[in-house]
């Protein structure tokens, strides 16, 4: 928060009001008032844990840093995956809908079809291609304070994707939590 008020104080030449307690009062004026340039001289990185669709939405927030599980070198049947595939259940169906119970069995095919080419000789890369959205993946995300509250503001909103939100409320909570000042005024 002080490195922000440094930042943030040159563009008033008001650095000589910096005091101890001075700058979340600060940055909260300046969130206020629409100056969020500032936000953008410190990040945050996140390591997340979700499927590849919701991963795909993610990567489009393009001012920030990703670093990806990787489907074209991790082999998911050797001893460091358990030899199996790890899914991410749809929020939006419950254990019984019909349409849970489909897409449970789309996926034990996909595992089935996916480990059996990679035991005829595919390689991890090529056994891909049949991998689908549903897949677990981690990845770490680095964001500027800015484009954090840009990202809150689009994926928590209603209109967002039911998992996608899922996600970015969860997110928003722990940054609410840890920086008030900084991210609390998001709806």
């Amino acid at each position: 928060m002080r490195r922000l008020e440094r930042a943030g104080r040159v563009c008033y030449k008001s650095e000589g009001n910096i005091t101890e307690d001075s700058a979340e009062k600060f940055i909260k004026r300046i969130i206020e008032r629409g100056h969020e340039s500032v936000l953008e001289h410190e990040s945050i990185t996140m390591h997340v844990i979700c499927d590849r669709g919701v991963s795909h939405e993610i990567v489009r927030h393009r001012i920030a840093s990703y670093s990806q599980e990787s489907t074209r070198y991790c082999n998911y049947s050797s001893g460091k995956f358990g030899g199996e595939l790890t899914f991410i259940r749809p929020c939006f169906w419950a254990e019984g809908d019909p349409n849970y119970e489909t897409w449970r069995r789309a996926m034990e095919m996909s595992e089935l079809f996916y480990l059996t080419m990679l035991k005829d000789g595919a390689t991890p890369q090529e056994a891909r291609s049949v991998l689908p959205n549903s897949l677990k993946t981690e990845l770490y995300m680095t964001m500027n304070l800015r484009e954090w509250r840009h990202f809150l503001r689009l994926r928590t909103a209603a209109a967002a994707h039911p998992q996608m939100r899922e996600l970015a409320l969860q997110i928003k909570e722990i940054l609410s939590k840890e920086l008030p000042v900084l991210f609390a005024d998001i709806e």
